[in-house]
């Protein structure tokens, strides 16, 4: 099983940015797609960003394109959110995923990280 461990959260200003961590535990952890999501107070969980194993490939949820940055580095099995010009509306619990596909789905990850808060303040 997949352990994953997230970090990097806290208390930032409007137009601030912050960088999300998560650890993986897994020595196979380049053949995992990995993905974020998060979930506001009162909302439903949804996509933020994914990222394929070699990290070739990315997406993004259209309400963070080009302020969101997901990357990977495979040699420390450690995936990144990169967030700039972060918004209130981006404050919620975020939490990484591993799975096997390339899908935005939540429904499709198997391994799941505990979260980590992020407030944005104005």
């Amino acid at each position: 099983q997949v352990q994953l461990v997230e970090s990097g959260g806290g208390l930032v200003q409007a137009g601030g940015s912050l960088r999300l961590s998560c650890a993986a535990s897994t020595r196979a952890f380049n053949t995992y797609t990995m993905a974020w999501f998060r979930q506001a107070p009162g909302k439903e969980r949804e996509f933020v960003a994914i990222i394929s194993g070699r990290g070739s490939n990315t997406r993004y949820a259209d309400s963070v394109k080009g302020r969101f940055s997901i990357s990977r580095d495979n040699a420390k099995n450690t995936l990144f959110l990169q967030m700039s010009g972060l918004k209130p509306e981006d404050m919620a619990n975020y939490y990484c995923a591993a799975g096997g596909i390339f899908r935005t789905s939540e429904k499709e990850y198997d391994y799941w990280g505990q979260g980590t808060q992020v407030i944005v303040s104005s």
